[in-house]
């Protein structure tokens, strides 16, 4: 069966640090039509689980534990009975947002998660937040890289548990050395390629400074 892409776009609050920040998140769903899985639970679990439709969720991957990326994570495994996965570096995160519920699984650098026809390899990208991780699958040519790498340069790191130089260090190394045809689906807005945020990487690091 031919696996497939969907994109649902939620909106609701990121909040760290005392600042509240309206946001609108990419949610994606990866997988075929019997079994799929979903990237960033985020904001609206009926409407994710809608989204599903009649299909098996068999897992809910985070990208990272800001609260607007897993804030919808444990009402929609709650509705569908999927597991949660997460880096166990970014816990102090999760239990911001989730005090009485821990992850399912641990996600770990290398891993590949077999599911709904597609084959995730776990990319560990600190920098935006210490547990964030790429989730990268060369058969479909795309890497979903979260808050790691957007449309236009690395993901925010004025706040805490993020680093700037962590998160150039993150890309340099385990993102712009992918295919330059890679598929970027990022956490919030347009995706892009590796090969088009490729030359800037100085201009980041410039910018950064």
């Amino acid at each position: 069966m031919t696996v497939r892409i969907e994109r649902l776009v939620t909106s609701g609050q990121f909040s760290l640090d005392g600042g509240t920040w309206d946001v609108e998140n990419n949610v994606w769903i990866v997988g075929d039509e019997r079994e799929v899985i979903v990237i960033d639970a985020a904001h609206d679990a009926e409407a994710i689980a809608r989204a599903v439709d009649d299909r098996r969720l068999s897992a809910i991957v985070c990208t990272h534990a800001h609260n607007d990326h897993i804030d919808a994570a444990p009402a929609l495994a709650d509705l569908t009975g999927a597991t949660i996965w997460l880096h166990p570096d970014d816990l102090p995160l999760w239990r911001m947002t989730h005090p009485d519920r821990e992850p399912d699984r641990h996600l770990a650098d290398g891993q590949v998660l077999e599911t709904a026809g597609a084959d995730l390899t776990v990319l560990h990208t600190p920098g935006h937040a210490p547990g964030a991780v790429c989730l990268y699958d060369p058969g479909l040519g795309t890497v979903f890289t979260g808050d790691t790498l957007f449309q236009g340069g690395p993901g925010a790191t004025g706040r805490s548990f993020s680093h700037f130089p962590t998160i150039i260090d993150s890309i340099r190394d385990r993102l712009l050395t992918l295919p330059p045809e890679t598929k970027v689906l990022t956490g919030h807005g347009d995706p892009t390629t590796i090969g088009a945020e490729a030359p800037h990487l100085e201009e980041w690091i410039t910018r950064g400074h």
